[in-house]
């Protein structure tokens, strides 16, 4: 019997009143068959409550698309990208949280969240209006390895190319295809369709992706 992996769960937390940026979970979970998630594809982040600073004269947008941020456990801070502080590039910028707007690009590596802030001392004030929206970042590491990339294991989406494991309680797990992971890989998605009628015969679980071709066909590893 094909066990059917419907949606991804996203375990978000609420965050007010200050800027608070963190980096994606490197695995998200996903149910095995006919579970309910809380948005489309993405993957949560876990938050920190200090708030980053901000050098003035790096555009207009706090961590706005091509900008970069600065290594970090626990604040991240928008730095040159050419600089040796530099981790990470912005590669998708959007407002809102992210379970309930778009999806970031399939390879990106992980997200920061941006709560609201109405603090115009912090220096993050992009319109003049005192306040800065709700918003995340969708983050590309400068330099290797890319979790986020068909197999490596982690990011804020499962794409073509990705392996998951069992685990438990109707739930998958992403993990690197490699085996090189703290869990061994149990299938691979093979390819993305429309429909589950889309996938092939040999398709032993169904993933969903999000995006313009929602369902991943996966077969065993």
């Amino acid at each position: 019997m094909r066990r059917v992996c419907l949606v991804r769960q996203v375990c978000t937390g609420v965050l007010a009143s200050a800027v608070l940026l963190a980096a994606a979970a490197l695995a998200g979970c996903q149910a095995w068959s006919g579970g309910v998630g809380e948005g489309p594809g993405e993957r949560a982040a876990a938050t920190t409550t200090d708030t980053p600073t901000r050098p003035t004269g790096y555009g207009t947008v706090f961590l706005g698309v091509d900008e970069c941020s600065s290594f970090g456990t626990t604040s991240f801070t928008e730095v040159p990208c050419a600089g040796e502080r530099a981790a990470a590039r912005v590669v998708a910028r959007h407002d809102g949280r992210v379970g309930q707007g778009p999806l970031c690009p399939p390879t990106t590596d992980f997200v920061l969240h941006i709560s609201e802030s109405t603090d115009e001392r912090n220096g993050y004030d992009e319109d003049g209006d005192g306040s800065v929206p709700q918003g995340y970042a969708c983050m590309r590491a400068l330099q290797p390895p890319h979790p986020g990339d068909p197999g490596g294991g982690g990011g804020p989406r499962t794409i073509v190319g990705d392996c998951v494991y069992g685990a438990g309680r109707g739930e998958v797990r992403e993990t690197a295809c490699d085996g090189g992971g703290k869990h061994a890989p149990e299938y691979e998605v093979t390819t993305a369709v429309d429909t589950e009628a889309g996938c092939p015969a040999t398709t032993d679980l169904y993933v969903r992706l999000g995006g313009s071709r929602p369902v991943g066909c996966a077969v065993p590893v």
